[in-house]
């Protein structure tokens, strides 16, 4: 039963695994993690989810920081009894979700790593082939150009952007913000190639199966693929993103424009990129610059 707190587990890692299509790496380090909770709930006489309440996950997290382990892995382990506890209050099997308000240890966010324009535009133009050429260029594309999450890319409708040659488009964000974002003309000549191949009609810009949009999984195989055949090593379509609001600002775009494209609620949030275009601000000096190589 589903009430016992370690087959509640199965049950979630199995809906990480097949339902949401979670990376293998996520679903392992959340089995483990899991798996060390359990334990810890064992030891404390914990028998059923009634069991584990707030002040259980709390110690949880204290004994993780005193067996030494860093800010980030605690916060990862939080993280997967949070979502484990969020499927179970979803699925109805308890009434109160005991990890929800339940804050981590403090991390040091790293700066958001971006490419070089020039390894874009070789992404862009060598990474995608075979059958789904097309859609796979729409997507490098829009990602790149519109700066888009990845869930706000899989959710468009070709609505959200008509007329298309009008070259808007309207993202619904987080917290159900809605945007405008302008895309260029390789983003149109993308689109308009896409299109003509999807069935006349079809509402989704990047349909999956069943009717249903492509998963986030799949766009990330994509951008990897695409990487990979350009030379490139880890980048993510959020690596995308980064780059497009790190080439903006280096162009002269205000910090202002950047936010409300990327759909920041903050401006401190968009104020990091800044410190990544002055680290490229530096190294193009460091390398082009006299002076700064120590020759007259």
């Amino acid at each position: 039963m589903l009430e016992n707190i370690s087959s509640s587990m199965d049950a979630f890692i199995d809906h990480l695994r097949m339902e949401r299509e979670s990376s293998p790496h996520t679903v392992t380090n959340y089995a483990v993690d899991l798996a060390q909770f359990s334990e810890f709930l064992a030891m404390r006489g914990a028998e059923s989810l009634a069991d584990v309440d707030s002040r259980a996950i709390r110690s949880f997290v204290r004994e993780m920081m005193g067996f030494g382990y860093s800010n980030t892995t605690v916060a990862r382990k939080l993280s997967a009894v949070r979502s484990w506890s969020a499927f179970l209050k979803e699925r109805g099997l308890i009434e109160t979700d005991a990890a929800r308000g339940i804050k981590g240890p403090r991390t040091l966010e790293p700066l958001p790593r971006a490419l070089s324009r020039e390894d874009v535009a070789r992404m862009i133009e060598q990474g995608p082939e075979g059958r789904t050429f097309a859609r796979d260029r729409t997507i490098l594309e829009l990602l790149y150009g519109c700066g888009l999450r990845v869930a706000e890319l899989v959710s468009l409708k070709w609505e959200d952007m008509e007329p298309v040659e009008d070259r808007m488009l309207r993202v619904l964000g987080k917290g159900e913000k809605e945007r405008i974002v302008p895309y260029g003309r390789f983003a149109l000549e993308a689109l308009l190639e896409w299109r003509d191949l999807l069935p006349e009609g079809a509402a989704l810009v990047f349909p999956g199966t069943k009717g249903r949009p492509i998963t986030v999984r799949t766009v990330h195989r994509v951008v990897v693929k695409a990487a990979a055949r350009a030379g490139l090593n880890e980048v993510t379509p959020h690596t995308l993103r980064h780059s497009f609001a790190t080439h903006l600002l280096e162009g002269g775009a205000s910090l202002a424009a950047v936010k409300g494209l990327l759909g920041h609620e903050s401006m401190l949030t968009t104020q990091r990129y800044v410190a990544v275009s002055a680290e490229h601000l530096r190294e193009s000096y460091r390398l082009a610059h006299p002076r700064a190589k120590g020759e007259d």
